[in-house]
């Protein structure tokens, strides 16, 4: 039996936790609609999840063809450049091109940038109401920062952060086929973009992963210049996007939640602890890419047959009760919290680190900055986007002393450091 649910409400993004409840009452792997992909088997538990992603032999990104699961053939070719990239790509290929840049984004090279994370994030705090009053947390903010930060890592110009905001607000409101096309536009422009910065660090050098990528080429590296291209698109918008979406996600839980937020502001150095919560609480990666069944299959006793499509639904292993006590309560001092926000198995998240690093850096530089931040609007009033797959708030209005922070009173907080999801 197919279940008919609208991945794209307000009432799922706004109460993930009780959707995917009675999603999982279905059983731990369930046939749906998905919007854009169409009929697809879904996860619903932790364990068919880890199956799901670590079996890449039966789950496959690729057709038999070699084609891109999920890709349609009336798709232009720039598209299927930009989606040729290593996140969709099964082995041997991916190791191929994940060795190429695996070393930027190893703990020791992240930690180091931290002090330089943490003065963006101050130096982007102190403007915050550069414009008046009140903000958008998105987008004065929450998106600014990973963006600034990729594109430092990448070598690309921060004169050209306006095109990579317009950009990532294309990507964030895909919501149905027309938005979808308007976002193909997008694409071309980037693709178009990527390739000049390419061609000029092939001629000038440069400093930054792009010039790493071009050495490489030089040096005769395994690595295309088409597979340049979509390497460079999916470290902008992937070192971004999803980091966008966790910081402005984690600040509007902390604005509505002030029993939570006094408890991180007594001692910082928690923040690290609060950030694995919110990384599974708020999930903004809501589902995976999907996979092609290679071969008749069980999954927690379910049988997928050749030739299925499976997605992985993130955000229901994190609420797995299997794996956390009272998943649907957001506990700042949750251990241990195995949660699945990165993936797992080859496809685990390149940039976890650096995505750490950069939610706490922002939520400390903005709340020691701005100490009676709050919400400019009642909680009732914040929506997200519409776009199926990503949670992602689509406006946090906030004032230097703003009126929101009463939505669960302190007397009633108190001390207590697990909330419920719903406002």
């Amino acid at each position: 039996m197919t279940v008919r649910l609208d991945f794209t409400s307000e009432a799922f993004f706004r109460d993930p936790p009780k959707t995917i409840a009675t999603l999982r009452m279905s059983g731990p792997v369930v046939a749906t609609r998905f919007p854009l992909i169409g009929d697809v088997w879904i996860t619903t538990t932790h364990d068919a999840t880890a199956q799901v992603l670590k079996d890449g032999a039966t789950f496959t990104l690729r057709k038999e063809d070699g084609d891109v699961a999920g890709l349609r053939w009336w798709m232009p070719r720039y598209v299927r450049t930009i989606a040729n990239n290593m996140l969709t790509m099964d082995e041997p290929d991916h190791t191929r091109l994940r060795s190429i840049v695996d070393e930027a984004f190893r703990r020791r090279a992240i930690v180091a940038m931290e002090p330089r994370i943490r003065a963006i994030a101050d130096g982007l705090a102190d403007e915050l109401f550069a414009n008046g009053s009140p903000a958008d947390l998105v987008q004065s903010y929450a998106r600014i920062l990973p963006l600034a930060v990729i594109s430092e890592l990448l070598g690309l110009p921060l004169a050209d952060r306006p095109r990579f905001i317009a950009w990532g607000n294309s990507m964030s409101s895909l919501t149905n086929v027309v938005s979808f096309f308007r976002l193909l536009f997008a694409f071309r422009k980037m693709r178009a973009y990527l390739e000049r910065q390419l061609q000029l660090a092939r001629e000038r050098g440069g400093e930054g992963l792009i010039a790493e990528l071009v050495q490489v080429e030089r040096e005769g590296g395994q690595i295309t210049p088409d597979e340049m291209v979509s390497m460079v698109f999916l470290l902008l918008a992937a070192g971004s996007e999803t980091t966008t979406h966790l910081i402005s996600g984690s600040a509007y839980e902390l604005l509505r939640n002030p029993g939570l937020r006094d408890w991180l502001e007594k001692d910082w150095s928690r923040v690290d602890l609060a950030v694995e919560e919110f990384l599974r609480f708020v999930s903004p990666v809501q589902f995976s890419k999907p996979r092609y069944v290679r071969r008749d299959v069980e999954v927690e006793g379910v049988r997928l047959k050749k030739g299925d499509r499976v997605m992985v639904m993130l955000a229901a292993a994190n609420m797995d009760p299997a794996m956390h006590d009272r998943p649907e309560r957001l506990d700042l001092e949750r251990k241990p919290n195995r949660h699945m926000t990165f993936g797992t198995g080859i496809h685990f998240c390149l940039g976890h680190q650096l995505a750490r690093i950069e939610a706490a850096c922002a939520l400390e530089a903005l709340f020691v900055r701005w100490p009676k931040l709050g919400l400019a609007v009642d909680p009732a009033e914040v929506h997200w986007r519409r776009r199926p797959g990503l949670r992602a708030i689509a406006k946090l209005p906030v004032a230097a002393e703003g009126h929101g922070t009463q939505a669960i009173g302190r007397s009633e907080a108190g001390i207590d450091r697990s909330l419920t999801a719903a406002s």
